[in-house]
């Protein structure tokens, strides 16, 4: 995650988006990245120029790996980018800055808005119901030649805020420059803001974001993640940094992926001498999304309910292997000594359970999705790309694995060869020998993969929408590899009729018998595909 969230990798994450669903995200900032793309970037700012000659763009610098403002710079001309040796060790991205924020007392402002990411497969979000406003400590004057040095001016990052001299220290959530974005809301709604837009907005924003963090993460997730692990095997808490212009439109600035949880301050008490002193606005939301997120994730959860079950006489849900070894080990344990400690604590964790405030972590995916589905379409391109990935740990295609997938989805016909196959292949990979989270191995990246199949998108599907190209050119895909899948299994069925066997599965009230799996079928897809494999019309044995 901690990769994923570097702002090369989310801007080349989010232009994909951008790209096939312009209206979509147009909540992320115009962004170059450094200095590969520095040529593009002066080219298309000349161009937007010319174009509309009343642009007066600034433009804000940020180090790809940099944190807590780092290192980020402001610029009026796209030839003050400090173009130095340390850009090649220390890559960049530069982006249109927001130069009509929404000021609160004169000061601009941003939003730490903390994100749950339960899981991947299934998709789960959660969103705080609060979070955090961190105040600039200078008036807000637009950006100009002689004041784009001002950090206290332009920058909302709380480590150099709180060394400047303006820096307030507030015991209240609606003073001071932290305070917590519920009492922004109750101001903005007090004079006639309507706030449910406002949250809508920003939960769209992050759905959206997600969406397109996620194809990235499951090519790592599955090189990484032991397989047949069933439901959630991680977390994370993330924190979005959400810039509210003054139309109220939410822009997005950056993701954390460790953000600082920490909820309270250093105050030099005497020369050289600091204490740390708590921050009730810090405590209130911090403390909070750190305890639901602890309760949400709790891994015995599904126990409790299946104890709970037993008691009230249900019938208990399933335990897997794993649980079974767990419960067993618990059994054991009942005869230590200790038990009898144990029993009481676990009853006083039940009653403080019962005793827990209600959640302030909000799910907000899969329980909208249905509005955001549609925007899934680089994640089924991610499972093509993970299915022909081959050994467990790579993250990169081959030249044979790409021709593999042109092959086998039937891409290659009589205007697209293998050869053409092939210089696809090394072209995409030359050009985008960058792409990636980590470069573990050599070969085509996930990007680099989505950018080849939009190329053979346009080729196939004329006077389309980039997204119904691409989309029809998946549905493809996935339907002649279904059929191949069928295709094999039902060859494996008629090679070995003999070694089928059957399975007998014990009911409590009855016996009931099923065909088993022929212990030489092919696996199938890795990734679900959209259409119902082809029935094959052979006659089975």
């Amino acid at each position: 995650m901690t990769e994923m969230v570097r702002k090369i990798t989310l801007s080349r994450a989010m232009r994909t988006m951008q790209e096939l669903f312009p209206e979509e995200y147009n909540f992320y900032p115009r962004s170059w990245i450094l200095p590969e793309e520095f040529a593009i970037f002066l080219a298309e700012v000349h161009m937007i120029k010319d174009n509309n000659p009343s642009w007066r763009p600034t433009f804000i610098v940020k180090p790809d790996g940099g944190c807590q403002g780092d290192g980020i710079y402001l610029i009026k001309d796209p030839g003050d980018v400090r173009m130095s040796s340390n850009l090649q060790t220390r890559p960049a991205v530069v982006q249109e800055y927001i130069s009509k924020p929404l000021l609160i007392d004169k000061l601009k402002f941003d939003i730490r808005l903390y994100v749950l990411l339960k899981s991947l497969e299934p998709l789960e979000v959660y969103v705080a119901k609060d979070g955090l406003c961190r105040f600039c400590t200078e008036p807000y004057q637009e950006p100009h030649l002689k004041n784009l040095h001002l950090v206290f001016m332009h920058l909302t990052n709380y480590s150099l805020n709180v060394h400047s001299g303006n820096f307030v220290h507030s015991d209240s959530a609606n003073t001071g420059s932290k305070r917590t974005f519920s009492s922004i809301l109750d101001r903005l709604s007090s004079s006639g803001v309507e706030i449910r837009k406002i949250w809508s907005d920003i939960i769209s924003l992050v759905i959206k974001t997600v969406i397109a963090m996620v194809p990235e993460l499951k090519v790592y997730y599955q090189s990484d993640i032991p397989t047949g692990k069933p439901g959630p095997s991680c977390f994370q808490i993330l924190g979005f940094d959400i810039l509210l212009m003054k139309n109220l439109k939410p822009i997005l600035l950056e993701v954390n992926a460790n953000p600082s949880m920490k909820i309270e301050h250093e105050k030099e008490v005497s020369p050289g001498v600091f204490e740390y002193i708590p921050s009730p606005v810090d405590e209130e939301i911090k403390v909070a999304v750190i305890r639901d997120t602890l309760r949400l994730v709790d891994p015995r959860k599904k126990k409790k309910l299946q104890q709970q079950q037993g008691e009230m006489g249900a019938e208990p849900a399933p335990l897997d292997d794993e649980e079974e070894e767990e419960e067993e080990e618990e059994e054991e344990d009942f005869l230590d000594e200790d038990s009898i400690d144990r029993l009481e604590l676990h009853r006083r964790e039940n009653l403080e359970e019962e005793k827990a405030p209600s959640l302030c972590l909000k799910q907000v995916f899969p329980k909208y999705a249905k509005q955001f589905n549609f925007l899934r379409l680089v994640e089924r391109i991610a499972a093509l790309f993970i299915r022909f990935l081959g050994l467990k740990g790579t993250t990169k295609l081959g030249p044979t694995a790409f021709r593999t997938f042109i092959r086998n989805s039937r891409v290659s016909n009589s205007g697209f060869s293998m050869a053409a196959a092939d210089i696809l292949y090394i072209d995409i990979t030359r050009r985008g020998s960058s792409y990636g989270v980590e470069q573990r191995d050599s070969g085509m990246g996930l990007q680099a993969f989505v950018e080849a199949l939009c190329f053979l998108a346009q080729r196939r599907y004329k006077s389309l929408p980039l997204h119904e190209q691409v989309e029809l050119l998946v549905d493809f895909c996935e339907y002649n590899l279904a059929a191949l899948d069928e295709k094999r299994q039902t060859c494996g069925r008629a090679l070995f009729p003999e070694r089928r066997t059957t399975l007998v599965t014990c009911h409590p009230d009855r016996l009931q018998l099923s065909p088993g799996p022929h212990p030489h079928t092919p696996s199938s897809s890795r990734g679900p595909a959209t259409h119902k494999p082809v029935e094959d019309q052979s006659p089975r044995p």
